[in-house]
């Protein structure tokens, strides 16, 4: 990213999975991290794309002080009513770190905004990829939106490190919905992407995000 080294960038990793599948053939492909050692599999769809799964390394979550959510929903223009009460606000990581915000109504979502700068500040403190704002639509689809101040951008259109934080944080919850799920992302934003997600209810083990991928001309 333009300010910062992610630990850990899902999408980037779906991307050489596919590029791995591309010039060496289909499979399964180990991955080295700063942190950690992953893995990525390459395979064909039936309408021949490429299609990448990765399996993140282990999540964990943890809850968020009042107080630095208070400061967080402020820049964001929300107060706690705009949260959704059945999923509660919390640090959620599989490889980097992000904080998971349920919002009430699709429509707050749409209308995302922030102050840069308060947020950029406010997710240095706390080590923050980015800032995960998400509607739940149903028990298997979600729709997102990655703040991603920290790294000089002001909004991620895929975030395959979020989304395994995600999964991560429901297993925490004891969420009682489907264990694969899809998140819908990028469409507020005109870069529309689509994220299959699964995860065991053992806790903290890795997470497997499945994407496709298009070529950039």
């Amino acid at each position: 990213a333009p300010e910062m080294e992610v630990p850990f960038c899902g999408h980037a990793t779906i991307a050489l999975g596919a590029a791995l599948g591309e010039h060496f053939g289909e499979g399964t492909y180990k991955l080295y991290l700063n942190q950690s050692e992953i893995s990525v599999r390459a395979a064909r769809t039936g309408k021949g794309a490429i299609e990448a799964t990765l399996q993140s390394p282990e999540t964990h979550s943890e809850n968020v002080q009042q107080e630095y959510l208070d400061k967080v929903l402020a820049s964001f223009h929300l107060t706690v009513d705009s949260l959704a009460p059945a999923f509660p606000p919390r640090f959620a990581s599989a490889g980097a770190k992000h904080l998971i915000l349920f919002l009430k109504e699709r429509k707050t979502l749409a209308e995302m905004n922030y102050a840069f700068d308060e947020v950029r500040e406010l997710m240095a403190e706390h080590g923050l990829v980015t800032i995960s704002l998400l509607w739940n639509e149903s028990n298997s689809v979600f729709h997102a939106r990655n703040a991603f101040a920290s790294g000089g951008v002001y909004e991620d259109p895929a975030t395959g490190a979020a989304a395994a934080a995600l999964a991560g944080y429901l297993r925490d919850i004891n969420w009682q919905g489907e264990k694969s799920f899809t998140i819908l992302q990028g469409e507020d934003m005109g870069v529309p992407s689509r994220l299959t997600v699964a995860f065991t209810p053992k806790p903290g083990e890795s997470i497997s995000v499945s994407g496709e991928v298009r070529p950039i001309e």
